[in-house]
């Protein structure tokens, strides 16, 4: 399979262009709405988290597993319908929600308990999470993904050259953004939230995308190397088109993990799958028609050597 990604390089940034409109947007419009670009878990604004777990040491207390179902109604009756809940074993649930005070969290005990059955207290768990602590995550995650670009760029212009590592940074931000915007409609439409796990997620976007630039780069590298004096266009098709096998197959096998993690990793889980799935898509596809054209155009319009070295 052969792809001329320089000929149809507007489609390929028309595509990307419509897809980072559309995050801004939603991120513009959860600002007004939320006070955020993203939905943000209890992780960065505070809040309850409790566990609960049925006693099943008294008879036909654990007959029947706990439905999600049924605490969501007991949630909704209570105000706290925005709240995340897990079933946990079956026989547990962990809930997040809003700060709540000890009659609160009483009263809330005591309507699931008559919904689900009697709770273990000695299994009982109350956390506090205040919003302190939540700005810390965010200040801590913000610092790890700056680092992680400046190292990025240093690696890239000690082993290529800085326009190089420029543009890998931009095909970065456009991971990131995509990923980030698509979330942000996720939050909008389905109350999907984002948690210190999102922040993991794009971290490790970062550094899968920068890895299928990187074996593009050197791929344009060992053409120079043989035929110095080919345009920078063609050297890119080249390129790209040696090493495409490599970076579908890779990305194939690792969504096929992440898919089952999706499925079958729990509700904890879910969504770190799904920003990873979301993120290594993208990651590949700016690898292959974002970077890589971004690349040939600057070298042209600049009137620099195709050589790396240069």
């Amino acid at each position: 399979m052969k792809i001329n990604v320089i000929k149809q390089r507007s489609l390929w940034w028309s595509l990307s262009g419509a897809l980072l409109l559309a995050g801004i947007i939603s991120m513009v419009i959860s600002w007004q709405l939320l006070g955020a670009p993203l939905r943000p878990s209890l992780d960065f604004v505070g809040g309850t988290r409790l566990v609960f777990t049925r006693d099943c040491t008294q008879p036909q207390n654990c007959a029947q597993p706990i439905q999600l179902t049924t605490v969501r109604e007991v949630m909704d009756a209570q105000g706290l319908g925005g709240s995340s809940i897990q079933i946990v074993d079956k026989q547990g649930v962990s809930i997040r929600t809003k700060t709540l005070d000890g009659d609160q969290r009483s009263k809330l005990q005591t309507a699931l308990s008559e919904k689900l059955g009697a709770f273990d207290p000695k299994k009982t768990q109350n956390d506090t999470v205040g919003p302190t602590l939540g700005q810390e995550l965010f200040s801590s995650g913000l610092t790890a993904l700056i680092v992680s670009f400046i190292g990025i760029v240093i690696y890239l212009s000690a082993r290529f050259k800085a326009d190089y590592a420029v543009i890998a940074i931009i095909a970065l931000l456009h991971d990131v953004l995509i990923t980030t915007g698509i979330f942000s409609i996720l939050g909008l439409v389905q109350n999907v939230e984002v948690d210190s796990l999102f922040v993991v997620a794009i971290l490790t976007i970062t550094g899968f995308s920068v890895t299928d630039t990187v074996v593009i780069y050197d791929r344009i590298r060992e053409i120079l190397t043989i035929h110095p004096n080919d345009p920078i266009e063609q050297v890119v098709d080249d390129a790209v088109n040696q090493t495409l096998t490599r970076s579908l197959n890779t990305t194939f096998t690792v969504l096929l993990t992440l898919f089952a993690l999706f499925i079958f990793g729990g509700e904890t889980l879910r969504y770190f799958a799904l920003a990873l799935i979301i993120g290594f898509a993208v990651g590949a596809y700016s690898s292959i028609f974002v970077a890589g054209p971004l690349l040939a155009l600057w070298r042209k319009r600049t009137g620099k050597p195709t050589n790396v070295s240069a």
